[in-house]
């Protein structure tokens, strides 16, 4: 194992041969051969597929694989849907398909999407007369229209593009700061690049107008970044759960349908007031979103981004789900931004992802947002069952009864007698050492 007095800096490294820089980063490892031969094992034996892996990221020297599950029953809409989630955490995928399996015997999930907007800021500072500027702002936006068209009309081909524009003087936030807010459709493309590129071109446009304009052309014209927001506020997308009370009977072991809907109600109340408990209920929506947007190629960082700005809108952070009841009918629903494409960028480029979009019958850009939606409302709605009724850790610990003797090195015929023992039990990973223990010395 290497010190830190043997490290050094590191030039070129980007360059090297994909076998040098596993050798290289082998050298951080305490066992430099075992650490070498690993990362080697997890190439892909296909050399064509590896290349492409490879050149999906930089500095690639190994895979690292996570389970691509799927989650059948999820009837959306009138449609049934087979699911591909990637996660490594077996009670998301299992919490998933068991939501989705129970309320499609109660008529599915409905949802919709509002308006899928996505929008960026040129961000830039100008000592010039403000007045000046704003009143010119039509033929400023004229302009960069048109300077902006050879890049936006395939686009607007396809029934997208530039949907508006917006100076707005941000003086309050830093002296002589402003930003031109930008609204795109970008169709079924998440368009991150597409929205980048036309506000860099913005940036350009804007100042040619500056420069040729006599009022405005004495301020100071600065731009200071061009990019887009993952704040997309007015991408939003609603998918809700309901039903008759009485088809709730039975739902929750102990618990007549009343009693289970008060419980369910007041602990998404409770998300939408305490920050500790939200946050940790949000991220348990997110758990069923993510595993759908990796699955098909989509960036879940930017989707997280947004959904936890969005939660935090009021000025508090809230749960996104929300839940409520009459003497009648229960209702249960999630609305959150969500900018995401099918096609363009890794949808078309992994094999997997692409498989997944095959899977669910190639859908756009909006039918995909439901699809997530739903995930995430169905490990939602799983999640708080639990909580208010069995509690989380009965069937998390069962799920992962698989994962704690692989670690504790158990063999296929040990892994089935602790299986069975541990039918009726509670399951901890003192529990299954304890009895794997006991297990070995009766051998």
């Amino acid at each position: 194992m290497t010190t830190m007095k043997e490290k050094s800096i590191l030039k070129g490294f980007s360059r090297l041969p994909v076998r040098d820089k596993r050798r290289l980063a082998a050298r951080e490892c305490a066992d430099e051969a075992r650490a070498e031969e690993l990362f080697a094992s997890f190439e892909h034996p296909s050399a064509a597929i590896q290349e492409l892996l490879s050149g999906i990221s930089e500095n690639t020297i190994s895979n690292y694989p996570l389970p691509y599950n799927v989650a059948p029953n999820f009837l959306i809409n009138g449609k049934l849907y087979m699911v591909p989630m990637v996660t490594e955490e077996s009670s998301v995928v299992a919490a998933a398909a068991s939501a989705a399996r129970f309320w499609a015997d109660r008529g599915g999930f409905r949802a919709k999407v509002h308006s899928r907007t996505k929008n960026g800021q040129l961000h830039f500072l100008y000592t010039g007369n403000k007045e000046q500027l704003q009143a010119a702002f039509p033929l400023v936006e004229e302009h960069i229209r048109k300077c902006l068209r050879p890049l936006t009309e395939n686009m607007e081909k396809r029934g997208g593009g530039l949907r508006g524009m917006q100076l707005k003087d941000q003086g309050h936030i830093l002296d002589n700061y402003f930003q031109l807010h930008m609204d795109f459709d970008t169709r079924d493309a998440m368009g991150a690049n597409f929205i980048n590129s036309c506000l860099e071109e913005s940036a350009e446009a804007l100042h040619s107008y500056l420069s040729q304009d006599s009022l405005l052309s004495s301020g100071h014209y600065e731009p200071l970044m061009a990019i887009l927001s993952n704040y997309t506020d007015q991408c939003l997308v609603e998918v809700s759960l309901s039903c008759p009370l009485d088809q709730l009977v039975g739902a929750a072991r102990g618990l007549t349908a009343g009693k289970f809907v008060s419980r369910f109600i007041t602990a998404v109340k409770i998300a939408q007031e305490d920050v500790y408990r939200a946050t940790t209920h949000n991220k348990g929506i997110m758990n069923g979103v993510d595993a759908v947007i990796l699955a098909t190629g989509n960036d879940f960082r930017a989707i997280e981004a947004g959904a936890h700005a969005w939660a935090s809108r009021s000025g508090q952070y809230r749960s996104l789900s929300v839940a409520d009841a009459d003497h009648k009918q229960f209702r249960f629903s999630l609305k959150m931004p969500m900018a995401l494409g099918t096609v363009g960028g890794l949808t078309s480029l992994h094999p997997l992802a692409e498989k997944s979009l095959e899977m669910l019958g190639q859908p756009g850009a909006d039918e995909l947002m439901m699809i997530a939606a739903a995930a995430g409302l169905a490990n939602n709605f799983a999640a708080i069952h639990s909580l208010t009724s069995t509690g989380i850790q009965a069937g998390h610990m069962r799920m992962h009864l698989s994962n704690i003797t692989m670690r504790l090195g158990a063999t296929a015929e040990e892994s089935q007698k602790v299986r069975q023992h541990f039918a009726d039990k509670k399951v901890s990973q003192q529990a299954v050492t304890s009895y794997l223990e006991q297990l070995r010395k009766t051998e």
